[in-house]
């Protein structure tokens, strides 16, 4: 038979069976606030029936007579090889264990003939040796240590989660209890109703089913997340003892445990991207991954692909290649995104500072298993997506949602390919959104043209710090020196007084607008130019105010060095720069005035430095 329902008390359920922890089973995760409403829910009946019968003496006749029973909820299993694994329920099973570890305790200080009958419940022997029924392998000791009585704030939970969980809602039961049930007739009641009354149903599941009962029983009741799901319908196909010998479980825990010291979803995150990077061409079809992709996976055409339902054998290949390859690959991109380094720098800058996290869609596409050219490609694709992301923003033809659908075009373009294609491939995607903004043929990743007009007013805020933090930064390598802040803090840091802020080097007076005949409107948009607007820090940009540009400039000193590229003291002593800038072919030169000349000289000295930054010279 498929399915075995079977109904019991906690006096059948904890008798003779050892309930080991199956891996579709999270850790024990129950906090305080689920213990306390199952408590809620099970000392409401009880004190009910005390209230009318407090002087009942405590056996099973008179509770079965008085106490009405009580559905606990059912809990499933599985059996293999004569060892019975919980499907799904383990929350429920161990916080009962833990309840009647407290009343056993309670029952020693009441000196209750109780105790033998409650700590037989705990743990018992099957075969020769004895066990807790609730077997939390790994965790063995913790148990141990609460049924002896440890303090438990001694207790070692260095185990992991569940360890922890055990002793903390340990001492939630403890609280509740102590403070409910006063008295030994009323304790001895209540453990008789416990164990007669409370009663839960058991469905023993053969293990083919075990995956779909599975999915059923947590859509219906308190939702896993996808991968946990997804997790139980995969090794629920591998036989138990291939699985040991595999370690196939473990080699799943392990890389969800790397991936999710980034944050608690960065698993389901990693899945979706993964889906999106192998199976999806466009956006339409990358949609169906952002919900339940664990169900997806199964569809036909998916499974066409993938082969994963029932099939063992393709299922043991998927843990042991592509899941470990590509979880490992998005875990080491993750890592480069989040602090700059000199190996995968344009990772970082799309992590952490242009907020372009498609790029793990994006090298995970490029990418095959054990991929040779693995480095090559990340830096290859970062750096593809950085130019493509900023140079469209330098030339006013960016756009948020049409740029998502370019990434799943970009994604499907460069999908295994080799690393000598990879710089092309991306720059043809970058070129085809260019006429696709433009509706005319494009023919230039970057055209003075598209640059000329640009406005700091037209780009973000966050944008426009990058920017200056990327010319900052091009300058500091150019002529072998340290950056005077760190790239970081000049695009994220915007406090008001270490913060870093736009400053318009043509203050609103009437010295500055006479350099523009007294134009306001052609004065208003000249002085939003990029070659009109520095990056100042807090205290400096305040300080410099409305001044007049001759005063201004003295303001610019010891600032950052693009600043400081407008003063005459720049071009005299220090040689690093003059060999940068003729190393560079850089028309770098200092600015006594500053009118329209100078704003477009500027401008298009800007233009010819990004040209070199996104390497497009």
């Amino acid at each position: 038979m498929e399915i075995q329902p079977e109904k019991q008390n906690l006096d059948q359920t904890f008798s003779n069976t050892v309930y080991h922890i199956d891996f579709y089973q999270r850790s024990y995760k129950w906090d305080e606030e689920p213990v306390q409403r199952l408590f809620d829910d099970i000392l409401y009946e009880f004190e009910e029936s005390w209230k009318k019968n407090p002087d009942l003496d405590p056996n099973r006749a008179n509770i079965d007579a008085n106490y009405p029973w009580y559905y606990l909820n059912t809990y499933v299993t599985n059996t293999v090889e004569g060892r019975v694994f919980v499907v799904d329920g383990q929350q429920r099973l161990t916080t009962l264990t833990l309840t009647l570890i407290k009343l056993a305790h309670m029952a020693q200080n009441f000196n209750s003939p109780t105790g033998p009958w409650l700590e037989s419940r705990i743990a018992g022997y099957s075969g020769m040796e004895r066990s807790f029924w609730m077997n939390h392998e790994g965790h063995i000791d913790v148990l141990r240590a609460l049924l002896q009585g440890d303090d438990p704030s001694t207790i070692d939970v260095a185990s992991g989660v569940t360890a922890e969980n055990l002793v903390a809602n340990f001492q939630t039961i403890s609280h509740i209890l102590d403070a409910k049930i006063q008295g030994q007739r009323k304790f001895e009641v209540f453990v008789h109703y416990f164990l007669y009354r409370l009663v839960l149903i058991n469905l023993s599941v053969d293990t083919t089913h075990v995956p779909m009962v599975f999915e059923v029983i947590n859509d219906r009741g308190v939702r896993l997340k996808p991968h946990e799901i997804l997790k139980g319908k995969l090794l629920g196909q591998i036989d138990k003892r291939e699985l040991a010998a595999g370690r196939y479980n473990e080699l799943w825990d392990e890389q969800v445990e790397r991936l999710n010291r980034f944050g608690p979803d960065t698993i389901d995150s990693f899945f979706r991207s993964w889906l999106k990077a192998k199976f999806a061409a466009s956006r339409g079809l990358g949609v169906r991954f952002d919900g339940d992709y664990h169900r997806e996976i199964f569809k036909r055409d998916l499974n066409d692909l993938l082969n994963l339902d029932h099939n063992a054998l393709a299922v043991k290949k998927f843990i042991a290649g592509e899941f470990q390859y590509f979880s490992s690959l998005y875990n080491k991109v993750l890592a480069f995104a989040g602090e700059e380094t000199s190996r995968f720098p344009a990772v970082f800058f799309n992590g952490r500072l242009t907020d372009m996290n498609t790029q793990m869609q994006l090298i995970m596409s490029a990418c095959v298993v054990n991929d040779p050219e693995e480095d090559e490609k990340i830096a290859l694709v970062s750096e593809g997506l950085d130019r493509a992301f900023s140079l469209l923003r330098l030339q006013g033809q960016y756009d948020s949602n049409e740029f998502v659908g370019r990434i799943y075009e970009m994604s499907a373009v460069i999908r295994e390919q080799p690393a000598d294609k990879i710089r092309d491939l991306l720059d043809q995607q970058l070129l085809a959104e260019l006429e696709e903004r433009r509706k005319t043929g494009a023919t230039e990743l970057f055209s003075y043209q598209l640059f000329r007009p640009m406005t700091v007013d037209r780009l973000t805020s966050r944008f426009a710090r990058y920017f200056f933090g990327r010319v900052e930064r091009y300058m500091a390598q150019g002529m072998g020196r340290e950056m005077k802040h760190s790239i970081y803090d000049l695009v994220a840091r915007t406090g008001t007084r270490n913060g870093f802020h736009i400053e318009h080097v043509l203050s609103y007076n009437d010295v500055n607008l006479g350099h523009f005949d007294g134009n306001e409107e052609l004065f208003e948009v000249e002085r939003n130019r990029l070659g009109a607007v520095l990056l100042l820090r807090g205290r400096d940009n305040i300080s410099s105010s409305n001044e007049p540009y001759d005063e201004k400039l003295r303001s610019y000193a010891n600032t950052l060095y693009w600043n400081e590229t407008l003063r005459e003291d720049t071009y005299k002593s220090k040689l690093d720069f003059l060999d940068f800038t003729r190393r560079e072919s850089l028309n770098f030169r200092p600015l006594e005035t500053f009118g329209l000349d100078e704003v477009e000289a500027r401008h298009r000295l800007l233009f010819e430095v990004s040209k070199r930054i996104w390497d497009v010279v």
